[in-house]
Parts: C-alpha cells; structure tokens; sequence
C-alpha cells in the first residue's frame, strides 16, 4: 500500500491511502481465488469490500454466478390441522404459526436448509 503525502500522521488523523494499480490487481485477483469471502479478502487488506467491489467491476470483473443454483419448488399451504404424530415423540418437535393463523410442524430431524427455503418463501408472500 502507498501512502499520499509525507507518510507521517498524527494519532486520530483521517488519511487517505492510495493503491498502486499492481497493488488492486493483486487484492482483485486475491478475491478471485475458489472460496475467497471478499468481505475476509477486504478486511485483511484494511480496505472497505464496497471498495474491493468497485476496483472489480473497473477491471471488469463480472459476479460470478453461484454454482449449486437454488432450486425453487412450488409450496402449497393446506387449510386445516396437520396429521398429528409424524414426529417421534422423543424427538422434539416445532410448531411455526404464521400471521395469517397456519401452521408448520417442524420435526428435530428436518434439513435446516430446506426449512430455511421453506421460511424465506413464505415471507415473501
């Protein structure tokens, strides 16, 4: 990292950093790695992600597209009390009421993931 006047700053000072271009093609191509988090790239290079972002789209980086899609599958909220003892007694399970009065029963065993899709979906509504 390059620093712009004299170098010297006093304790509290504000200060502005300046980036060689190999310096952000550096940090850019750091962020670019398989599994790389840009917010973990930005904060060990001391430099705001929404700064990180901008040096990318300048390069033109284009956001890569996520590789396991979500996949969207149709939801259908059946009126009335669902079929009581499905879940293991022993198990644990969870009741979600929504605002609208419906109800999700929830057993200890269901994907967090899919719950989570399941969730999101409704509150989209």
């Amino acid at each position: 990292m390059s620093v712009g006047n004299s170098g010297n700053f006093a304790p509290g000072e504000r200060r502005r950093r300046s980036w060689t271009r190999d310096e952000k093609r550096r940090i850019v191509d750091e962020s670019l790695q398989e599994g790389a988090s840009i917010a973990d790239v930005a904060r060990r290079h001391e430099l705001n992600a929404n700064l990180l972002f901008t040096w990318r789209r300048k390069m033109g980086v284009e956001p890569t597209e996520r590789k396991d899609p979500l996949e969207i599958v149709p939801v259908t909220i059946a009126r009335g009390l669902a079929t009581e003892g499905r879940c293991p007694a022993a198990a644990g399970r969870m009741e979600i009421v929504l605002s609208q009065g419906d109800r999700i029963i929830v057993c200890a065993d269901v994907e967090t993931a899919a719950l989570a899709r399941v969730l999101q979906a409704l509150s989209r509504q």
